[in-house]
């Protein structure tokens, strides 16, 4: 018998034994910055879905111990501590002895800690985490820089006595959707997983990518007020990522590493949102966008070497704002400057784009201007344009007609 055990090990050793390789994936990458900025995550999927072998293989990317704990079969005190009493309880206090696991992390120095199964953890469990995933404190022992904290739930439908996770903290996590993908679970039963790396940060980006996280929060929630705390209404949503001043010193924080590691717009979204949730997340997406986006008076004064965007939404932006630089300070020369970027505008990108910005810098024209020669390329764009507008109008209303 022993050596039909002694064969079976060696089956498993060679069905456990697989491989990793670079591959793109969005919501790995999103976890490994997190991870990297140092802030907690939590995964939420469904049962079965590779939460718990994603992170068994980031630990082992980053060479990180992995301590799993299971927060629902755990008692309130295995995170505040024991008491235990000393000598002189007057005189030394009651100190609070942490559970063997978290000595080993701090021995250790470094490493994974994987809260497990969160929303069947019940509310005293919960209260009794806050110190742990805020302040990194279990008992009388602070958690070293080196342990990262990751987190996994599964949503309260297909949760075992599920509960829904309290507001204070859920607000302390950034929240991943977690989703498997058909070609990375195919080709990873074949033997090969994709590879967790940390992201690589630009040294000589760091003090801009501060500069400009700070500057992109600070003058949206000046701008938006409202944002900056807004509590859900709704139980389940308190339960998951919402603004307040925590999740936007998160969000600060995301945006930073996110720029100096050159990450993807993509993977940018699924972080901010992961904090301050969807509404405010896409605002402030938006707003970085404004922000990378050529100043007008720039533009103005030498449309020779003007660069537009690409992106049509951001363009549409820009012509306006030049229409408005225009507007806000009528002379021939700035005039002249706008007619030569929407010829730019016109050469480079869509015609229909500019329909709007060159009406509306034609009403601007004063008495004593002279018609740039430009103006004549313009109003056959803009023709054909409404042409194509009122041939669509009276499509529509055919097929409306038709019903």
């Amino acid at each position: 018998m022993p050596a039909a055990l002694d064969v079976a090990a060696d089956l498993l050793a060679l069905l456990s034994d697989t491989t990793t390789e670079p591959r793109a994936d969005n919501q790995l990458e999103a976890l490994t910055l997190a991870v990297s900025a140092d802030l907690p995550v939590l995964l939420w999927g469904e049962p079965g879905i590779g939460k718990t072998a994603a992170l068994t293989q980031l630990a082992d990317a980053l060479d990180l111990p992995l301590t799993t704990v299971i927060a629902s079969v755990h008692e309130p005190s295995d995170f505040a501590g024991l008491p235990v009493v000393g000598d002189d309880p007057a005189v030394q206090g009651v100190p609070m002895a942490p559970p063997d696991w978290a000595v080993r992390l701090v021995r250790a120095g470094r490493g994974l800690l994987f809260l497990d199964e969160l929303s069947t953890a019940p509310p005293a469990v919960q209260a009794a985490l806050l110190r742990v995933v805020l302040e990194r404190r279990i008992g009388a022992l602070t958690l070293p820089p080196g342990v990262r904290i990751v987190a996994a739930a599964n949503p309260r439908s297909s949760a075992a006595d599920g509960w829904e996770l309290s507001p204070p903290l859920a607000n302390r996590f950034v929240h991943l959707q977690w989703a498997h993908d058909h070609d990375v679970v195919v080709r990873g039963l074949g033997g090969t997983w994709p590879r967790a790396t940390l992201p690589l940060l630009d040294p000589g980006l760091l003090s801009d990518a501060v500069a400009f996280a700070r500057r992109a929060v600070c003058e949206l929630l000046a701008a938006r007020p409202a944002l900056v705390h807004q509590l859900p209404t709704n139980e389940a949503r308190r339960g998951g990522p919402w603004p307040s001043p925590r999740s936007w010193e998160m969000a600060l924080r995301l945006v930073a590493f996110a720029t100096a590691a050159g990450v993807s717009r993509e993977v940018l979204s699924m972080l901010v949102r992961g904090v301050v949730g969807d509404g405010p997340g896409l605002e402030l997406l938006a707003w970085l966008d404004r922000m990378d986006l050529p100043d007008p008076e720039v533009l103005l004064a030498d449309p020779a070497a003007a660069v537009l965007p690409e992106r049509g939404d951001l363009r549409q932006t820009v012509l306006d704002g030049v229409v408005e630089a225009v507007r806000r300070r009528p002379e021939r020369s700035r005039w002249d400057a706008a007619w030569a970027l929407l010829v730019l505008a016109l050469d480079t990108g869509a015609p229909d784009l500019v329909v709007v910005p060159a009406a509306t810098l034609a009403v601007l024209r004063r008495d004593d201007w002279e018609v740039p020669a430009a103006i004549d390329r313009l109003s056959d764009a803009v023709s054909v344009s409404r042409l194509a507008d009122r041939a669509a109008d009276r499509v529509e209303a055919r097929s409306g007609g038709r019903r």
